[in-house]
């Protein structure tokens, strides 16, 4: 069966926020860990970095079982500059996104190449969330699974838990790449993919454990994070994707969460995760 996947490239960004041993246990289970395999891992080194992850990334190029490709970034350029410059130097159309803190499940790729395989341009999966010790069973983000139901959801808020996707190359650049918009980058490149006609799919099974850590939910609101969200909102009405009305609900909505106090914020997240992992459960 494995012999009519596409081969697929691993695209892994870092930076001096990030910590060596998480890096370390991402990058394995992103390879070794894995039931199939990646064919290369790039891993994109987004400026300078402190001397614990210059050794473990070292160490990495020495240990791994898959060919790496460290692209070194002279100045920390940001996520979506990172990767955009880190799709240019993948070797295959395929490619997986992992996070450098994060960990993907043995059965990841071995669950997500097929649909690929099958004409998928753009495959997520659940994840769930832990804060320090991955064996303690965390939240669980679960998302639409339906391409009409991911289409809908798309409108509100973001279909796509983006350390879980597996992706075209073609179809990335066909909605125009990763763009500047702080911690929101990833859900305007997947709007655009879906306007543009991409073929997406969700599983509803979590693939990754996502590290959430210290300063997770302050990350998710602030001023900085509301600029964004209003960038956004005027990007999806000025290319149609959205409505008027839903343009202004979203403001509103999505706005007015970025401005609440962090515990409220915190509490109205898990809320909402919870409910939708239950309606999976039920459905």
């Amino acid at each position: 069966m494995t012999d009519a996947l596409p081969p697929f490239s691993v695209l892994l960004p870092v930076y001096r926020g990030d910590r060596a041993e998480f890096l370390a246990r991402a990058f394995d289970a992103a390879t070794v860990e894995q039931e199939l395999r990646p064919d290369e891992v790039v891993v994109v080194r987004d400026g300078p970095v402190g001397p614990e992850i210059a050794r473990e990334l070292a160490a990495i190029r020495e240990r791994a079982v898959v060919p790496v490709t460290l692209v070194e970034l002279p100045e920390n350029v940001g996520l979506a500059r990172a990767l955009e410059a880190g799709l240019v130097r993948c070797a295959h159309e395929v490619v997986a996104r992992a996070d450098a803190d994060d960990i993907s499940l043995p059965g990841r790729f071995a669950a997500q190449l097929p649909l690929v395989a099958a004409g998928a341009d753009l495959v997520g999966t659940a994840l769930v969330e832990f804060d320090d010790d991955e064996r303690v069973p965390g939240v669980l983000r679960v998302l639409p699974t339906d391409p009409g139901e991911i289409a809908r959801y798309a409108r509100f808020a973001d279909p796509f838990n983006h350390p879980t996707v597996v992706y075209r190359r073609s179809a990335v650049a066909a909605a125009g790449g990763y763009e500047d918009l702080h911690l929101m980058e990833d859900y305007l490149l997947f709007a655009r993919m879906i306007a543009q006609g991409a073929r997406v799919a969700n599983l509803a099974e979590p693939l990754v454990r996502y590290r959430t850590g210290a300063g997770s939910y302050a990350r998710r609101g602030g001023l900085a994070l509301l600029r964004s969200e209003i960038a956004l909102q005027r990007t999806f009405r000025r290319e149609g994707f959205t409505s008027a009305p839903q343009a202004v609900r979203n403001v509103v909505v999505r706005g007015g969460y970025r401005l609440v106090p962090e515990a409220v914020r915190r509490a109205a997240y898990r809320s909402v995760v919870l409910r939708r992992a239950a309606r999976k459960k039920e459905s």
